[in-house]
């Protein structure tokens, strides 16, 4: 399988904190990779690193065979890489269509306006807000906002796609609809990270799941792997008897 991207040794520092530290990690193409680990792990602060938004203190980022380490996010954007955003933020007083617009006219083929159109009339047909398009941004509750911000990082048109708990806030239909809606994407060809605290989705969704737990890559494997790992079930899910009902998604 060829490697999309491989973070070798990575460490991120604030101060005296270490947010990240030493963690690396393969992703092939065509995965969707699971991130997981209790709040204040250090995943957030990973995928920041992986974007462009933090240059790590040590370590290498390479994205397609080429050292991203220190490139700015509209380079790795323009390169072939997005993401959404764990608080959505949309531009409230622009519309569903010119939000999705804005993704394509600064991704990876930085596209002028009149394709940037189409390409945003064929995402929101994909995510179910072509009904929506006029409407302006800040007028959509939370689940259509969530998948307004997954609608912008697509119509980036990327090769990885970075996913900050895209589930938060859903209620369970919501969830199982944006969960199918992730497989699809992949089924596109686009390889995913995801971070999720959600985890009978991540456990159902990942082909593989990486576990931080205070910034330290603490396991890595298959959800069933992971579900049944000593360190994962001390620092994380806190029950042993957790994964036979985070794998029937209970």
């Amino acid at each position: 399988m060829t490697v999309l991207l491989r973070v070798e040794h990575v460490t991120k520092r604030f101060g005296g904190l270490v947010a990240v530290n030493d963690v690396s990690f393969e992703l092939h193409e065509g995965e969707i990779l699971g991130l997981i680990g209790p709040n204040g792990a250090g995943k957030t602060t990973l995928f920041n690193c992986i974007n462009g938004v933090y240059t790590p203190e040590e370590g290498h980022i390479y994205f397609q065979g080429q050292d991203i380490t220190g490139w700015k996010p509209y380079d790795v954007a323009r390169f072939g890489m997005a993401r959404t955003h764990q608080i959505v933020r949309p531009l409230a007083d622009l519309t569903v269509r010119e939000n999705v617009m804005v993704g394509a006219a600064f991704g990876a083929k930085g596209l002028g306006l009149l394709d940037a159109a189409m390409v945003a009339d064929e995402v929101m047909e994909f995510l179910g807000l072509a009904e929506r398009a006029d409407m302006l941004a800040g007028s959509l509750n939370v689940a259509q906002k969530k998948r307004l911000e997954l609608a912008r990082a697509l119509a980036a048109q990327p090769k990885l796609l970075l996913l900050d708990e895209v589930l938060a806030g859903l209620n369970p239909a919501e969830i199982a609809e944006m969960v199918e809606t992730v497989k699809a994407i992949r089924r596109r060809g686009i390889t995913i990270i995801m971070i999720e605290h959600v985890m009978h989705a991540i456990m159902n969704v990942s082909d593989r799941i990486i576990v931080l737990d205070f910034g330290q890559l603490i396991a890595e494997g298959t959800p069933q792997e992971i579900a049944n790992h000593p360190k994962v079930i001390e620092a994380y899910l806190g029950d042993p008897k957790l994964a036979e009902r985070l794998m029937s998604g209970e």
